[in-house]
């Protein structure tokens, strides 16, 4: 060191390197303090300093005495600089310590919840009443911060770090709520207040909720009316959107008397169970939807792969598209009926099967050609329509779905290609020996580079398709016309393909975005107020026949519970569930009216006989003739009391006829037809005649079988 350093220098450096110096006060490092702030919030840090007479010195760091702290106490660095944890210790407060050549000082400090930030919050009718939901967004918010209602504490639900909740009870006639956030042990002196107003649910009529219900279930019952009226019609749809999966079983082996094994009478006894009985209805109505678009038939698979195909329709209903399609490719059900299930590599100058690969594209997801974003066609300069893929891209697909076969008993990869024991449970698995590993063009242009696995090559299809722009309108289309109407406009399909394209939040094909928005668009909803507007649809015979059953209130009465006798009523009018005679399903999404214009799938079922089917099963039902189900009509009955509760044959036939305007017309019954069904009932004597008479006239009518 040079002579020429003064006293103050040679002291830092003898700090710096650890040496002693005594003075007339002693060792130099009993001089040791801490620097830094006494208070630290959760999800903030804070920076501390050793110094030793003023001056910034290097010192071991430790966290009530662990050294570095640890993950209850929060970490320290080297440097000093902490970071409190997640949770809050006992006490609520840490000892920070810094070591300096054998000499420590501490420093208590005090950790703090973070102070809340109020950004936005709702207030918003849950139930008709005086119940609602108090809903708070903003941050900094933990798992005991307390929400305040005009300044008392109300029960809080932690949803996140950025939301809160509260199902409050708010007066009649109040407008806006003074809503404030605290949170414990945060130094803070007042509540953080925001005035909020309140938002009633929107009153739902009869007729919006009875529509609402024909497009969501298989049949609206005078429970559900009412419990769309009370929930308002996005309280109804989010309801059922978490209502969890109705199931079916697989079919058991050996058989026992509810499902005999090896049949479709098991699989269709409990479709007709969940379709009947089932909470989730919607689910189910979308899956119903799914399977006329994803088509499987026991008239090619074995019976036993329609529970699991029918319940992975259920359990991918409201999530992503993407899932779907795979879903549905390496379904044993699909594998079986469209040839994927145990399609080998082919030799040298051979082709794969083709089936599967070609109505992923034609039938499932983008249809024969090209398609504007409203669903119609892109036609090229001479005014032709323009293809979607070439055979070439469908031997590419072929090829890159060959490799799958039945799984093993465990649902893990088997040992042979193809597997001999069918697994009709569990999806398919790949055997990579049988799979195409050379290169393929797929659609759009996707290429697939040599040597990749049957996974990889199976999620490369998928993205190639689900990508495809056509797949928002064509899929979108085809879920309008199932659940809304047969002719939607080209700016309701535009619309509908738009949120396939984007739900809001960037994710293509999000399927509950999707079945909202063709619910909610104001072409859906345009008949709730108006009854002239031209849209609905023919309901298919299944929909027919539970739209009947639910409403009249059944009672299963067969005596060992089963469902599957619906088959044989619905049979005669051309549909049976998961009976379709080829994959383009009972009816055709883009069937004409012969000698009309009117594009009318559902009428590609309908003739002569089946249109005298239809009258005869009105009847069987009014008459209570059904095998397995009881229909209650006479003088007892709801109908029946209602048809007789005063005794005045007039007024109680007006009452009774309002009854079945409500459950099967949607409160829209045409006056000329009212006063004419009216009229006929008052002039029966007997009630029960007079509920039977009314109710065929009712749903044997174009206005009942045309769903509008």
């Amino acid at each position: 060191m040079s002579a020429l350093w003064s006293c103050s220098e040679l002291r830092r450096w003898a700090v710096f390197f650890g040496f002693v110096l005594a003075g007339s006060s002693g060792s130099l490092y009993a001089q040791v303090t801490i620097a830094g702030p006494t208070q630290v919030r959760l999800g903030s840090s804070a920076q501390y300093s050793a110094l030793v007479s003023g001056a910034a010195v290097s010192a071991v760091w430790s966290v009530n005495g662990f050294a570095g702290g640890t993950g209850s106490t929060g970490p320290i660095s080297a440097s000093g600089f902490y970071t409190p944890a997640t949770t809050i210790l006992a006490g609520h407060s840490v000892t920070v310590a810094a070591a300096v050549a054998g000499h420590s000082a501490s420093l208590s400090v005090k950790v703090l919840n973070p102070l809340p930030v109020f950004s936005s919050g709702w207030i918003t009718q849950t139930v008709t009443g005086n119940s609602f939901l108090l809903d708070v967004l903003g941050s900094g918010f933990i798992s005991a911060s307390q929400l305040q209602v005009a300044g008392a504490n109300v029960t809080t639900s932690y949803i996140s770090p950025s939301e809160l909740q509260s199902t409050i009870t708010v007066p009649s006639g109040t407008t806006t709520v003074i809503v404030g956030i605290l949170n414990p042990n945060a130094a803070q002196n007042t509540a953080v207040t925001k005035s909020l107003t309140v938002k009633p649910i929107p009153p739902v009529s009869l007729t919006e909720a009875a529509r609402l219900l024909d497009q969501t279930t298989f049949g609206p019952t005078l429970a559900a009316i009412q419990q769309v009226q009370q929930l308002g019609v996005a309280g109804y749809l989010n309801q059922q959107f978490a209502a969890p999966a109705t199931l079916i079983p697989p079919i058991p082996n050996p058989p026992v008397a509810l499902c005999p094994a090896g049949t479709d009478v098991c699989a269709q006894n409990y479709f007709w169970q969940n379709a009947l009985t089932a909470n989730d209805q919607l689910r189910q109505r979308v899956a119903f939807a799914l399977s006329e678009i994803f088509v499987v038939s026991t008239d090619g698979v074995n019976a036993r792969t329609i529970p699991s195909y029918h319940n992975m329709l259920a359990n991918d209903a409201f999530g992503n598209f993407r899932q779907l399609l795979n879903d549905v490719a390496l379904s044993p059900a699909m594998g079986e009926y469209l040839d994927m299930l145990d399609s080998d590599a082919p030799a040298a100058g051979q082709i794969a099967d083709e089936n599967f690969g070609r109505e992923l594209m034609q039938l499932f997801t983008t249809g024969l050609f090209l398609l504007n974003p409203d669903g119609s066609l892109q036609l090229d300069a001479h005014g032709n329509p323009q293809p979607v893929y070439t055979e070439a891209v469908v031997q590419a697909n072929a090829r890159a779905l060959t490799g799958w076969t039945y799984a093993n008993p465990a649902g893990g990869v088997p040992t042979s290609f193809p597997n001999g024991v069918p697994n009709y449970d569990q999806p398919m698995q790949p055997i990579e020996v049988s799979h195409d590993e050379t290169a393929k063009v797929l659609l759009g242009g996707v290429t697939l580079p040599a040597g990749q696995t049957a996974e990889q090559d199976l999620a490369g299809v998928i993205a190639s398709v689900l990508n495809h722009p056509n797949v928002g309108p064509f899929v979108g289309r085809q879920l309008i016309q199932h659940l809304v109407t047969s002719t939607p406009s080209p700016a309701y399909v535009g619309r509908v393909a738009a949120v396939f394209a984007n739900d809001g939040a960037g994710v293509r094909g999000d399927m509950k975005a999707v079945i909202t928005a063709i619910l909610l668009d104001p072409e859906a909803r345009a008949a709730d107020t108006d009854p002239t507007v031209d849209c609905g649809h023919l309901r298919e015979p299944i929909l027919y026949f539970t739209g009947l059953l639910r409403a009249l209130q059944f009672t299963n009465v067969n005596s060992q519970g089963r469902y599957d006798a619906a088959s044989n009523y619905t049979a005669p009018l051309g549909q049976v569930p998961y009976a379709a005679a080829s994959v383009f399903n009972f009816f055709s999404p883009g069937y004409v009216i012969p000698g009309t214009t009117l594009n009318a799938p559902e009428f590609g079922l309908e003739n002569t006989s089946a249109s005298v089917a239809r009258l005869n099963l009105a009847d069987s039902i009014v008459r209570n003739h059904l095998t397995s189900f009881n229909i209650d009509m006479g003088a007892t009955s709801l109908l029946g009391q209602i048809a007789s509760a005063t005794g005045n044959p007039t007024a109680d036939s007006a009452n009774l006829v309002t009854a079945l305007n409500i459950l099967f017309l949607h409160n829209q019954m045409p006056s000329t037809m009212m006063s004419a069904i009216v009229a006929n009932a008052a002039s029966i004597t007997d009630i029960g005649q007079r509920v039977r008479v009314s109710t065929w006239l009712v749903i044997s009518s174009n206005l009942y079988q045309m769903e509008h």
